[in-house]
Protein backbone atom coordinates (compact mmCIF):
# COMPACT_ATOMS: atom_id res chain seq x y z
CA UNK A 1 0.00 0.00 0.00
CA UNK A 2 1.43 3.49 -0.70
CA UNK A 3 2.35 6.03 1.45
CA UNK A 4 -0.55 8.87 1.87
CA UNK A 5 0.51 12.06 0.37
CA UNK A 6 -2.52 13.88 -0.07
CA UNK A 7 -5.29 13.15 -2.27
CA UNK A 8 -4.80 13.98 -5.72
CA UNK A 9 -6.43 17.08 -7.23
CA UNK A 10 -8.41 14.39 -9.35
CA UNK A 11 -10.23 13.05 -6.46
CA UNK A 12 -12.90 16.10 -5.81
CA UNK A 13 -13.23 16.76 -9.80
CA UNK A 14 -13.74 12.84 -10.05
CA UNK A 15 -16.52 13.34 -7.44
CA UNK A 16 -18.00 16.25 -9.41
CA UNK A 17 -18.34 14.30 -12.42
CA UNK A 18 -19.45 11.35 -10.79
CA UNK A 19 -22.39 13.53 -9.68
CA UNK A 20 -23.13 14.80 -12.83
CA UNK A 21 -22.98 11.42 -15.06
CA UNK A 22 -23.73 8.87 -12.19
CA UNK A 23 -24.46 6.05 -14.47
CA UNK A 24 -22.68 2.60 -14.51
CA UNK A 25 -21.80 3.15 -18.21
CA UNK A 26 -19.19 6.23 -17.05
CA UNK A 27 -17.92 4.69 -14.19
CA UNK A 28 -16.81 1.96 -16.01
CA UNK A 29 -15.17 4.08 -18.58
CA UNK A 30 -13.48 6.40 -15.84
CA UNK A 31 -12.62 3.18 -13.52
CA UNK A 32 -8.84 3.93 -13.71
CA UNK A 33 -9.63 7.22 -12.01
CA UNK A 34 -11.96 5.65 -9.36
CA UNK A 35 -8.81 3.19 -8.63
CA UNK A 36 -6.20 6.28 -8.59
CA UNK A 37 -8.14 9.42 -7.22
CA UNK A 38 -10.57 7.61 -4.81
CA UNK A 39 -9.68 4.10 -3.78
CA UNK A 40 -5.68 3.99 -3.89
CA UNK A 41 -5.30 7.81 -1.51
CA UNK A 42 -8.04 6.71 0.87
CA UNK A 43 -6.76 3.32 1.64
CA UNK A 44 -3.27 4.59 2.05
CA UNK A 45 -5.43 7.41 4.25
CA UNK A 46 -6.60 4.89 6.06
CA UNK A 47 -3.27 2.72 6.92
CA UNK A 48 -1.22 6.03 7.88
CA UNK A 49 -4.06 6.95 10.72
CA UNK A 50 -3.46 3.49 12.11
CA UNK A 51 -0.56 3.96 14.71
CA UNK A 52 -1.71 7.44 15.39
CA UNK A 53 -4.84 7.22 16.50
CA UNK A 54 -3.74 3.85 18.07
CA UNK A 55 -2.35 6.30 20.34
CA UNK A 56 -5.30 9.22 20.77
CA UNK A 57 -8.87 6.63 20.57
CA UNK A 58 -7.44 3.22 20.57
CA UNK A 59 -11.01 1.78 20.90
CA UNK A 60 -11.64 3.12 17.33
CA UNK A 61 -11.51 0.41 14.79
CA UNK A 62 -9.17 1.71 11.79
CA UNK A 63 -9.06 -0.78 8.98
CA UNK A 64 -7.34 -0.22 5.71
CA UNK A 65 -9.39 -2.74 3.46
CA UNK A 66 -11.49 -2.56 0.08
CA UNK A 67 -14.26 -4.35 1.56
CA UNK A 68 -15.43 -4.58 5.12
CA UNK A 69 -12.93 -1.72 7.13
CA UNK A 70 -13.10 2.09 7.04
CA UNK A 71 -13.75 2.63 3.63
CA UNK A 72 -17.25 3.44 3.01
CA UNK A 73 -18.56 1.41 -0.13
CA UNK A 74 -19.04 3.86 -3.19
CA UNK A 75 -21.50 1.92 -4.27
CA UNK A 76 -25.28 2.03 -3.37
CA UNK A 77 -28.14 0.18 -2.05
CA UNK A 78 -30.70 1.50 -3.76
CA UNK A 79 -33.35 -1.50 -3.07
CA UNK A 80 -34.97 0.41 -0.85
CA UNK A 81 -34.52 3.97 -2.38
CA UNK A 82 -36.57 6.33 -5.18
CA UNK A 83 -33.09 7.08 -6.13
CA UNK A 84 -31.73 4.22 -8.44
CA UNK A 85 -28.31 5.87 -8.83
CA UNK A 86 -25.53 3.31 -8.40
CA UNK A 87 -22.77 5.67 -6.85
CA UNK A 88 -22.28 7.85 -4.06
CA UNK A 89 -20.61 10.70 -4.22
CA UNK A 90 -18.03 11.47 -1.39
CA UNK A 91 -15.48 9.93 0.11
CA UNK A 92 -17.07 8.51 3.25
CA UNK A 93 -14.22 6.82 5.80
CA UNK A 94 -15.70 5.82 9.17
CA UNK A 95 -14.09 4.75 12.54
CA UNK A 96 -16.27 2.78 14.04
CA UNK A 97 -16.17 2.12 18.15
CA UNK A 98 -14.89 -1.76 18.83
CA UNK A 99 -18.44 -2.25 20.29
CA UNK A 100 -20.00 -0.81 17.23
CA UNK A 101 -20.83 -4.44 15.17
CA UNK A 102 -23.14 -4.82 18.29
CA UNK A 103 -24.68 -1.86 18.90
CA UNK A 104 -25.14 1.78 18.35
CA UNK A 105 -21.82 3.48 19.30
CA UNK A 106 -20.02 7.00 19.06
CA UNK A 107 -17.12 6.61 15.98
CA UNK A 108 -15.52 9.35 14.20
CA UNK A 109 -15.86 9.83 10.11
CA UNK A 110 -14.59 11.58 7.29
CA UNK A 111 -16.53 13.20 4.86
CA UNK A 112 -15.03 14.47 1.55
CA UNK A 113 -17.45 15.89 -1.25
CA UNK A 114 -16.52 18.59 -3.89
CA UNK A 115 -19.02 20.60 -2.10
CA UNK A 116 -18.45 20.00 1.80
CA UNK A 117 -15.23 18.09 3.57
CA UNK A 118 -15.49 17.56 6.95
CA UNK A 119 -14.55 15.61 10.23
CA UNK A 120 -17.30 14.33 12.20
CA UNK A 121 -17.16 12.94 15.59
CA UNK A 122 -20.45 12.00 17.85
CA UNK A 123 -23.10 9.55 17.02
CA UNK A 124 -25.71 10.42 13.94
CA UNK A 125 -29.27 10.02 14.87
CA UNK A 126 -28.89 7.06 17.30
CA UNK A 127 -31.68 4.58 18.35
CA UNK A 128 -34.42 5.65 20.98
CA UNK A 129 -32.68 3.89 23.77
CA UNK A 130 -29.05 5.07 23.40
CA UNK A 131 -30.36 8.43 22.66
CA UNK A 132 -32.52 7.89 26.08
CA UNK A 133 -29.28 7.59 27.70
CA UNK A 134 -27.61 10.24 26.21
CA UNK A 135 -30.36 12.74 27.29
CA UNK A 136 -30.85 11.32 30.94
CA UNK A 137 -26.76 12.08 31.23
CA UNK A 138 -27.39 15.53 30.11
CA UNK A 139 -30.27 15.58 33.09
CA UNK A 140 -28.19 13.93 35.67
CA UNK A 141 -24.97 15.74 35.46
CA UNK A 142 -25.61 18.80 33.17
CA UNK A 143 -22.36 20.34 34.57
CA UNK A 144 -20.28 17.62 32.87
CA UNK A 145 -22.15 17.97 29.41
CA UNK A 146 -22.12 21.98 29.29
CA UNK A 147 -17.92 21.39 30.27
CA UNK A 148 -17.73 18.87 27.16
CA UNK A 149 -20.56 21.28 24.62
CA UNK A 150 -17.91 24.41 25.64
CA UNK A 151 -14.71 22.96 25.93
CA UNK A 152 -12.35 25.23 23.75
CA UNK A 153 -10.31 22.50 22.31
CA UNK A 154 -13.43 20.97 21.18
CA UNK A 155 -15.69 24.07 20.05
CA UNK A 156 -12.19 25.92 18.07
CA UNK A 157 -12.74 22.53 15.79
CA UNK A 158 -16.21 21.45 15.78
CA UNK A 159 -19.75 23.26 15.58
CA UNK A 160 -22.70 20.40 17.07
CA UNK A 161 -24.60 19.35 14.31
CA UNK A 162 -28.41 21.40 14.93
CA UNK A 163 -30.75 18.73 14.20
CA UNK A 164 -33.10 19.19 16.46
CA UNK A 165 -36.83 18.30 17.65
CA UNK A 166 -39.56 21.50 17.28
CA UNK A 167 -40.46 20.89 21.05
CA UNK A 168 -39.28 18.92 23.99
CA UNK A 169 -38.86 15.34 23.91
CA UNK A 170 -41.46 13.20 25.47
CA UNK A 171 -40.89 12.90 29.17
CA UNK A 172 -39.13 16.10 29.78
CA UNK A 173 -40.42 19.68 31.01
CA UNK A 174 -40.17 22.53 27.73
CA UNK A 175 -38.61 24.77 30.85
CA UNK A 176 -35.87 22.15 31.58
CA UNK A 177 -32.40 24.51 31.99
CA UNK A 178 -31.10 21.48 29.29
CA UNK A 179 -34.09 21.31 27.24
CA UNK A 180 -32.16 23.30 24.10
CA UNK A 181 -29.83 20.37 23.83
CA UNK A 182 -32.28 17.57 25.16
CA UNK A 183 -34.07 18.45 21.95
CA UNK A 184 -31.16 17.11 20.05
CA UNK A 185 -31.28 14.37 17.74
CA UNK A 186 -28.10 13.70 16.60
CA UNK A 187 -25.60 14.45 18.93
CA UNK A 188 -21.78 14.97 16.25
CA UNK A 189 -19.45 17.57 15.85
CA UNK A 190 -18.32 18.89 12.78
CA UNK A 191 -15.19 20.23 11.97
CA UNK A 192 -14.88 21.59 8.16
CA UNK A 193 -11.39 20.76 6.31
CA UNK A 194 -10.54 23.00 3.39
CA UNK A 195 -10.12 21.62 -0.24
CA UNK A 196 -5.94 22.39 0.53
CA UNK A 197 -5.86 20.29 3.83
CA UNK A 198 -7.39 16.74 1.88
CA UNK A 199 -4.62 17.73 -0.78
CA UNK A 200 -1.94 17.94 2.12
CA UNK A 201 0.61 15.33 3.19
CA UNK A 202 -0.57 17.08 6.48
CA UNK A 203 -4.15 15.86 6.36
CA UNK A 204 -3.12 13.05 8.63
CA UNK A 205 -2.35 15.46 11.26
CA UNK A 206 -4.93 17.59 11.12
CA UNK A 207 -7.27 14.47 11.36
CA UNK A 208 -5.44 12.98 14.55
CA UNK A 209 -5.41 16.46 15.97
CA UNK A 210 -9.22 16.43 15.65
CA UNK A 211 -9.90 13.44 17.24
CA UNK A 212 -7.84 14.44 19.59
CA UNK A 213 -9.86 17.66 20.31
CA UNK A 214 -12.88 15.26 19.89
CA UNK A 215 -12.56 13.36 23.28
CA UNK A 216 -14.47 15.32 25.32
CA UNK A 217 -17.79 14.87 23.51
CA UNK A 218 -16.84 11.25 22.33
CA UNK A 219 -15.98 10.83 25.96
CA UNK A 220 -19.26 11.57 27.57
CA UNK A 221 -21.25 9.84 25.04
CA UNK A 222 -19.55 6.53 25.91
CA UNK A 223 -20.05 7.17 29.46
CA UNK A 224 -23.84 7.50 29.02
CA UNK A 225 -23.33 4.15 27.06
CA UNK A 226 -21.33 2.41 29.60
CA UNK A 227 -18.88 2.37 27.12
CA UNK A 228 -14.82 2.81 27.27
CA UNK A 229 -13.17 5.52 25.11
Amino acid sequence: MSVFSGFPKDTLKFLDELAENNAREWFAIHKDRYESSFLAPSLALIESLRKPLDKVAPILRVEAKKMGGSLMRIYKDTRFSKDKTPYKTNIGIQFRHQAGKDIHAPGIYIHLANDECFVGAGMWKPASEPLASIRNKIVESPKDWRRTRDNKRFASFFTLYDDRLKSAPRGYAKDHPEIEDLRLRSFIGAAPLTRGQVQSVQLVDLIVERVRAAAPLMTFLCEALELPY
